[in-house]
């Protein structure tokens, strides 16, 4: 072990002193943390966004309180050069406490106020922990509290996630459209309750998840303004003690020109210290995108499931071995992956509203979990979304001979006919198909009941999908009439087959 490696520098505090690694840019307050809070084993630093938004509030409050004189401008100066080096990246492996910790937030406060402060000293040419010349608490956290820097931050942080949130979302909101225009033709059937329904496209089941992603797309961007009001200024509960009466208008002004964003004090800042309500309602959205979500991926293991006993409709990319006993084996990781993420996020969104709820009096001491399960879930799902785009979606292919097979057996096709040959009829030539498997279409032709070049007509994509609107009158034949033909293709089918099906046809296939 070197000497570098054993170096410490001894750092005080009310309760005592310890000795810090000399090349850290943490102190005492962090070690203490580090020792108290052994727990999640994932430090804040796992969060950038946060990082920085911890930074954005410790630069506006030394700007403020410089225009306000309350700080010296050279001291001023060396804090705000050491944040700016933090929002540009640099320094986050220094924000080492744990995502889960006790005090409100206040171990995560001190980390960042001394590795700011540390950083300083260095740009001042002086020794870490040369507190005497620049202090984490005097100077670098001047007319704040953990209180109101904190949930400050937290929303700033989370404000810089979602746009890469709704970055991805929207990427793959495109991804479904593009799949959407190139299966608008492949005719497939619908289905309601696990069961066969009417026809309609493939374009037009992947349009509607891309629908469903637009619309969380908007939902999620409808957020910001839960994020934008900020109790920044109220130090220890809302009062505002130990800072100046202009600070709070004086730094979110100088908060919104670093941040780029439209942050607004809260007009009750008793209020906004307490309540964690923002979060819930934010950690809510989240969910519901969440679950919309997983329910597309559910869709799509049925859809490409098989890929010979089961649906096969769509063939996903095969991305690894699915089995370490079944050769050839390919699973739909991809989605699965996306499942759990939302799964995930449904419990994350509890823990928060357990948290909101157990705030008591004028703070919530447990924002540390309601900051680890936000920015959990919203990493995770801008994550998942770019995992499900780039290695699922991107490569969906449509499996047409299965699809074409489907729609030409499938009952449900001569739904679109009723119209024409009367529901009685309809009724028992779809018993009939179910009975024999023949193909809808060529029993209404051979029932008289349409002409081969009709029945086409009508079953066509276009129209079996409902692209193509019928706004003509549609002649509808004789019920009694059509009921007697179908009857007695269904009694023909019967015969031929030996079986017994002919007294499900009496009184027209109602039973």
């Amino acid at each position: 072990m070197t000497e570098t490696d054993t170096a410490t520098r001894v750092e005080s505090d009310s309760l005592g002193s310890m000795q810090i690694p000399a090349d850290v840019y943490w102190g005492i307050h962090t070690a203490r943390a580090l020792d108290n809070f052994p727990i999640s084993k994932r430090p804040i630093s796992v969060y950038p966004d946060l990082i920085v938004g911890l930074a954005c509030v410790k630069q506006a409050a030394a700007r403020a309180n410089v225009e306000l004189g309350s700080l010296d401008a050279d001291k001023g100066e060396l804090i705000d050069r050491a944040c700016q080096e933090v929002i540009e990246g640099r320094f986050h492996d220094q924000f080492v406490v744990g995502v889960i910790q006790g005090g409100a937030g206040t171990s995560t406060n001190m980390n960042a106020n001394e590795v700011i402060t540390n950083i300083a000293l260095e740009l001042a040419g002086r020794e870490k922990g040369d507190y005497a010349f620049l202090s984490p608490i005097d100077h670098t956290n001047r007319s704040q509290s953990t209180n109101d820097t904190y949930p400050t931050a937290i929303k700033i942080g989370l404000a810089l996630s979602l746009r890469t949130l709704l970055t991805e979302l929207e990427l793959l909101r495109r991804s479904f459209s593009v799949k959407a225009d190139e299966f608008r033709h492949v005719l497939k059937v619908g289905r309601t309750q696990l069961q066969d329904a009417v026809p309609m496209t493939l374009g037009q089941e992947f349009h509607g998840f891309a629908t469903t992603l637009g619309e969380d797309h908007e939902r999620l961007g409808e957020t910001t303004w839960l994020l934008a009001e900020v109790n920044l200024g109220a130090t220890a509960i809302g009062t505002g003690i130990t800072a100046d009466p202009r600070y709070a208008s004086t730094v979110i002004r100088h908060l919104n020109e670093i941040t780029g964003l439209t942050l607004e004090t809260a007009p009750d800042l008793v209020e906004s210290t307490s309540d964690a309500g923002a979060f819930m309602s934010f950690s809510g959205t989240l969910k519901r995108s969440a679950i919309k979500l997983s329910k597309i991926c559910n869709d799509l293991r049925l859809l490409s499931s098989g890929p010979q006993a089961g649906f096969g409709e769509i063939n996903l990319p095969a991305k690894q071995a699915g089995s370490s006993i079944m050769p050839g084996k390919v699973n739909p990781v991809i989605p699965e992956v996306v499942n759990q993420v939302a799964f995930s996020v449904v419990g994350a969104d509890m823990t928060v509203t357990m948290a909101a709820e157990a705030g008591q009096l004028q703070l919530n001491a447990f924002e540390p979990v309601i900051a680890h399960s936000l920015f959990q879930s919203i990493t995770w799902m801008a994550g998942a979304c770019h995992t499900l785009r780039v290695n699922c979606i991107d490569g969906i292919t449509a499996n047409h001979e299965r699809l074409e097979t489907m729609v030409g057996s499938s009952v449900g096709v001569i739904t679109a006919l009723t119209p024409y040959i009367g529901y009685t009829a309809a009724a028992a030539l779809a018993k009939t198909a179910l009975l024999t498997g023949r193909n809808i279409a060529d029993l209404v032709v051979e029932s008289k009941l349409m002409s081969r070049e009709e029945v086409t007509k009508q079953l066509s994509p276009a129209r079996l999908s409902g692209l193509e609107v019928i706004t003509t009158a549609i002649p509808v034949i004789d019920g009694s009439a059509a009921s007697e033909k179908a009857s007695t293709q269904a009694h023909s089918d019967h015969a031929a087959m030996g079986g017994e099906f002919a007294d499900t046809l009496d009184g027209h296939g109602d039973r």
